[in-house]
């Protein structure tokens, strides 16, 4: 009886080592996710519309004229111009900026263990994630779906987490 109980229980400490490490690469790519937005924000802070603009067309130009269907070439275009007409450039930068200190806030205060910042970022994460279906729901990209799955699995593994450490507080 007691070979079968230290097994399971070596069954359980693996298995809460595996979270753990999917926890924390989740909260590593998250950490990177909040980097980039960090740096999108105060790129779109500083850096104009027609300068986007200019500098996608300076790369497309040729792949354009070679081939004027090129997925990537036409896609970044779009993006370009849809940047420089219709977006509010302080409104990204602020979006950006927000979303990337709050993630990285919450990232690291997992990663140091802290207890509170469990439910607080599944919260947050939720929000983000539902704001991301509204998003989704009104103007469909493969990116924001690849990110929207990327939130629900880092939630996930976030609770996952939440539950072990409660666990162990309780015991």
């Amino acid at each position: 009886m007691q070979d079968y109980e230290r097994t399971g229980t070596s069954e359980v400490v693996a298995s809460e080592r595996r979270t753990y490490r999917f926890f924390e690469v989740s909260l590593l790519l998250k950490g990177a996710n909040a980097v980039l937005e960090l740096v999108g924000g105060a790129l779109a802070l500083f850096v104009s519309p027609v300068f986007v603009q200019n500098v996608t067309a300076y790369f497309t130009n040729e792949e354009l004229g070679q081939d004027p269907h090129d997925f990537v070439a036409v896609h970044l275009v779009r993006w370009a111009d849809a940047y420089a007409v219709g977006a509010h450039q302080e409104f990204i930068a602020a979006y950006l900026l927000v979303h990337g200190v709050v993630k990285m806030a919450l990232v690291v205060a997992l990663l140091a263990g802290a207890v509170w910042a469990f439910p607080v970022a599944i919260a947050i994460f939720g929000l983000f994630a539902l704001y991301q279906c509204y998003l989704l729901l009104a103007h469909y990209t493969l990116g924001m779906l690849v990110l929207t799955v990327f939130d629900l699995v880092v939630i996930y593994f976030v609770f996952r987490e939440w539950r072990v450490v409660e666990a162990h507080r309780a015991s």
